[in-house]
Parts: C-alpha cells; structure tokens; sequence
C-alpha cells in the first residue's frame, strides 16, 4: 500500500526512464564505449531503486551524480588498460542509419563533443577533468551542481575545466554543421573507395589529415596513425584489394559524421567515420575490432 508523497517501484521506473537518453550521453562521452556507458547506466539504476527517494529534492541531478561518480571509477580502469592496448584505441562506434540535420530537442546529441575526434582528444584529460568539462560544457551544468556531483570545491571544479579547455584548445576538432556538403564529400570517398584512385583519394584529403585505425590485436589494422594524403591514400588502395569477395556497404551516421558500415555477410567488417571541415577530410576513422562492431550486426542488410 502506498500514500501520498511515497513513490513506488514503478514511479521510480518511470523517473529513470526519463532521464535515460542524457545518462546513457553522459556515460557514453566518459568512457566512449556503448557497453560500458549502458553498463554504468544499468548500475545508475540499481542505485536509484536502493535509495529512499523520498529524500530526493531533484531526480535529474542525483542521477547525473550518482552515473558520473560510476563513470569515472571505470575511466581510471579503463586508462589501464588502454596503456596496453594493441595499436591504436578507438572509441566503439555510435550508429545512426539516418542521415538529417538534428532537430532542437537532440541538438546535443549531435553535438562535437560526440566526434570520434573529440572523443580521442578528450582522451587526454584525467577522469575528473572529462567529468567536469563534460558537465559544464556538454550538459550546461553550473559549478555548484558540478561540485556537487564530483565531491569536490567549485573552485577546484573550475580549475579542473579550466584545465580541460586549455588541453582542448588547439587540439579541439572543428565541427561542421554542413550535413549536405558533408555528405555530397563522403560519396566522392566512396566512390574513391570502389575506384581504387591512389590521385582521387589523396585530392579529397587535408594536407594535415590523419587516419585512425583500430583493429584490437584481432583483426588487421595499422599499428600506428597514418599521417597525409598520400600515405592515407595508399593505405586506402594497399586494403582495397584484400577485402573480401561481395562485401557490401550501408551508409550511416558514426559519432555524428558521415560513415558507413562495410559487412562481409551478415558479419560486420568494419565501421569508417569521416571529420569533415569545409572542403576536406581531416580524420578518417577506421574500426575493425570485432569487440568493437558486435552490435553493428543489426545493421546487416538482410536484418533492416
């Protein structure tokens, strides 16, 4: 039996429910891996249900507290491992099947900040300075609510985005919001791609573009970030060739850039983002660590 002012299991269902997407956002960009973001929100979860919310004033910021405070106990473990990762760490891909312009309500979520770019950037921060920074600059926190969720001063949380915007300065990739034009590029690539055009590749790359590949130690990939037009170009022709027999492309949105999804049956093969900045690519990102594309498989043509 329940009375006025005490909430049921199925209001606190409810509530949470509500405030998913954000969690799930918020984790995502900490840890930049769908698992463990929906991991850190199932345990958000488990929290809320084993709390007198009776005592909650504001559900949204005790949950936003309660999945930053998980989120950055699995970014310290997290960075241990990475230290030991073969080649090059990659973020796992967030996929989209649709291509459009983002309306006001998931402006956020399209935002930079989700960039396989950003997302390597941000790499660089310590956990505390990627909660703060992330708090404030993604979510539009101020630096009371961001002291509260960290357990520490506002001036040691403004110091700590202080901190974070000054690593992010000159790295911070620039965000195009031209979807058209972004796209019109990606299909020249693709059709490069199928070309096998070493000249055409290369004239569709910035003179400092960079390429990113993540194979995991279990597929194929190169150790090491390959730098300029032609060397990215000659990478591109050097695969071209030993992909396998009818693999086949569908076209998506990954971190919120032009991409596609390549499957070799119905088993994905790889996933490629592409940053865009005026004319040009600047990053191409390349995932082939099969961890990583597990549940692109939904995507396969046969399964759409």
């Amino acid at each position: 039996m329940t009375g006025p002012g005490i909430s049921t299991d199925a209001d606190g269902t409810a509530i949470f429910e509500r405030h998913r997407r954000r969690l799930f956002g918020l984790a995502y960009r900490m840890l930049g891996s769908v698992g463990d973001a929906e991991d850190a929100v199932q345990d958000t979860y488990l929290r809320w249900h084993r709390t007198d919310r009776s005592l909650i004033q504001t559900p949204e910021a005790w949950l936003v507290t309660a999945c930053t405070r998980l989120c950055i106990d699995r970014l310290r473990a997290a960075k241990l491992e990475r230290e030991t990762y073969p080649g090059t760490w990659l973020p796992e891909p967030l996929v989209e099947l649709e291509v459009s312009l983002p309306n006001a309500e998931d402006a956020h979520e399209m935002a930079d900040d989700l960039s396989m770019a950003m997302l390597m950037v941000m790499e660089r921060l310590t956990p505390a300075e990627r909660a703060a920074y992330l708090l404030r600059e993604a979510f539009d926190y101020d630096y009371p609510q961001i002291a509260v969720a960290l357990k520490k001063s506002e001036a040691a949380c403004r110091q700590l985005v202080s901190r974070a915007q000054k690593h992010l300065k000159d790295a911070r990739p620039r965000f195009e919001a031209d979807q058209a034009a972004a796209r019109d590029l990606a299909k020249k690539f693709a059709a490069a791609t199928r070309a096998g055009d070493a000249s055409l590749f290369a004239g569709l790359l910035a003179e400092d573009a960079m390429l990113w590949s993540d194979g995991g130690g279990k597929a194929s990939a190169a150790i090491n970030v390959i730098h300029g037009p032609d060397k990215i170009a000659r990478f591109f022709v050097g695969i071209a060739g030993k992909m396998p027999a009818g693999i086949r492309r569908v076209v998506a949105v990954i971190n919120g850039q032009p991409g596609w999804i390549l499957f070799d049956g119905d088993r994905p093969y790889l996933a490629l983002a592409m940053d865009i900045v005026g004319e040009s690519l600047r990053n191409v990102f390349i995932v082939r660590n099969p961890d990583k594309l597990a549940r692109l498989s939904v995507y396969a043509p046969q399964a759409r």
